[in-house]
């Protein structure tokens, strides 16, 4: 049965590869698009741009035919309002089979969009509407005031150009479907006039559709920006959203990953416990020879190691379960109020046989009044045990430990262990106070541990709202200090107060 975290790491691996070749598909789609586009972009970017002039032909239902009425008016002063009308009414009708044909674009479902046939019917549509402006030119063949006349038509086919390329400008085709007929048209008509002023009005139309359709590819230009920032940003929240999912994922894996080591470490931590137990209690018993003397002296000293060794074994399975306890959130406080100093001066008692036997001088030095903290007597011992056996443990032979509990700065109480031996690189205490982690020195030390004393102090000191803090430098020695807080001092707890009971006077009246 494959171990769980390995199955995680080959479904990080596949998750990348799925990422990777969500890339490379992504490369070619693009590809494909612009070989297949009819704006030479994307296939995408053509609905866009469509669309977006389907929705200045609808803004423009009621503006443009206002504005051929307008100038319809204007050409009866110098034509018949009868033919004047009659170009009024070619002229809107065209513009309504372009918006017929805009509210059937509308109508159809997106996924049957086809980029090619939609921009010929709309350029063709178009082509129709500037025919249909280009009518203009056969008014000089009606009875009129010619030369009057050759400047109303030269504003009115100005006023359709700029109308026209404004609405079309996001299909350049369609601007020039709309806008050269009548241009032509009015252009030829104004040369075929013979006056030199005519002439001049014929450049400046020519030179104003010019511009115009300028400036529809401008702004054609300028949109299809847009669109492409806005589908740059619809990528960028897709891939944040499948980066986001994938880092469910594996959060997901990592918890249970987790989960299966809590279990782990729980059933074999049990399982190990037992015959632990009687090894341990069996090599005493051999050790202390409470059944008669062993026949080889060398007995005596295996059953010494022996038990050493299971005593070890089981303080390494105790802190594993601490640990993982602690990580799942399962590590209860049993809190009570408590002397720091006591529990101090406990473990000193407890690890002076050690120090003594290193010929390491261990010093005490305890503050004076200090009140009781609220906190569980237990892991507190435990946190101080730690401290000191990893300071006996790297401080070689006749070094000096010295222990200190006093009042920190800010009210609360705090817990000092300071050696003066080789120290920590500045570069390793990072990997000292992570789990498993251990330095230089405890690779050269004969007492090597498993790395997980320092990492248990911190969580203990977390759970009591405290602060551990390592202070080390090479060959000046190291100082562990866990400070808690002020609001754990007792003196510094708001006191309980009892409601008294209300007593009621009666009156004898009453």
């Amino acid at each position: 049965m494959p171990f769980r975290p390995a199955k995680h790491g080959e479904d990080v691996r596949a998750q990348m590869g799925r990422g990777q070749s969500r890339t490379s598909q992504r490369a070619v789609d693009d590809a494909r698009q612009r070989l297949t586009s009819s704006s030479g972009t994307r296939a995408s970017y053509d609905f866009e741009l469509i669309d977006e002039y389907v929705n200045s032909r609808l803004s423009g239902l009621l503006a443009v035919p206002a504005v051929v009425l307008i100038l319809a008016l204007l050409a009866s002063l110098w034509v018949s309002p009868i033919a004047a009308a009659g170009w009024a009414a070619l002229v809107i009708v065209a513009n309504l089979v372009v918006v017929l044909l805009c509210r059937r674009f509308k109508a159809e479902p997106p996924t049957r969009f086809n980029a090619a046939r939609w921009t010929a019917s709309f350029v063709a549509a178009e082509a129709v509407n500037g025919i249909c402006w280009s009518l203009l030119s056969l008014f000089p063949l009606l009875p009129a005031e010619r030369g009057e006349l050759f400047v109303a038509m030269f504003a009115m086919v100005l006023i359709g150009v700029a109308a026209n390329a404004m609405l079309t400008r996001t299909l350049p085709a369609a601007t020039l479907a709309s806008t050269l007929p009548a241009t032509a048209a009015v252009a030829l008509s104004l040369l075929l006039s013979g006056s030199s002023l005519n002439w001049a009005l014929a450049a400046v139309v020519v030179g104003g559709e010019i511009f115009f359709v300028y400036l529809a590819r401008q702004l054609h230009a300028s949109e299809l920006e847009t669109i492409e920032h806005q589908f740059e940003k619809d990528a960028l929240i897709n891939e944040l959203e499948e980066a986001r999912e994938m880092s469910d994922e594996a959060r997901r894996h990592a918890e249970q990953a987790n989960i299966a080591k809590s279990q782990f470490l729980a059933t074999m931590s049990h399982e190990l416990r037992t015959p632990l137990n009687a090894i341990i209690g069996f090599s005493e018993v051999l050790h202390s020879e409470l059944l008669g003397p062993h026949a080889v002296p060398q007995y005596k000293e295996y059953a010494g190691d022996i038990h050493s060794s299971g005593q070890h074994l089981l303080n390494l399975i105790n802190e594993l379960l601490d640990l993982s306890r602690i990580e799942a959130g399962k590590y209860e406080l049993n809190e009570e109020a408590v002397s720091l100093i006591d529990i101090a001066e406990d473990c000193r008692r407890m690890v002076e046989i050690r120090a003594k036997a290193k010929g390491i001088e261990l010093t005490s030095s305890y503050g004076n009044n200090l009140p009781k903290l609220w906190g569980d007597e237990r892991a507190i011992r435990q946190v101080v045990l730690n401290l000191l056996s990893n300071a006996i443990k790297f401080t070689p032979q006749s070094g000096k430990v010295h222990l200190m509990v006093t009042r920190s700065g800010d009210g609360g109480q705090l817990i000092s262990v300071r050696d003066n031996g080789p120290g920590i690189p500045e570069s390793e205490i990072e990997t000292v106070l992570s789990s498993f982690g251990q330095g230089s020195l405890a690779h050269k030390s004969a007492e090597q541990g498993a790395g997980l004393g320092l990492p248990i102090v911190q969580r203990i000191m977390e759970l009591h709202q405290g602060r551990f803090d390592l202070f080390s430098k090479l060959r000046f020695g190291t100082e562990v200090i866990a400070t808690f807080p002020r609001a754990r001092v007792m003196d510094a707890l708001a006191p309980v107060v009892e409601k008294q009971p209300r007593l009621r006077i009666y009156s004898e009246a009453g």
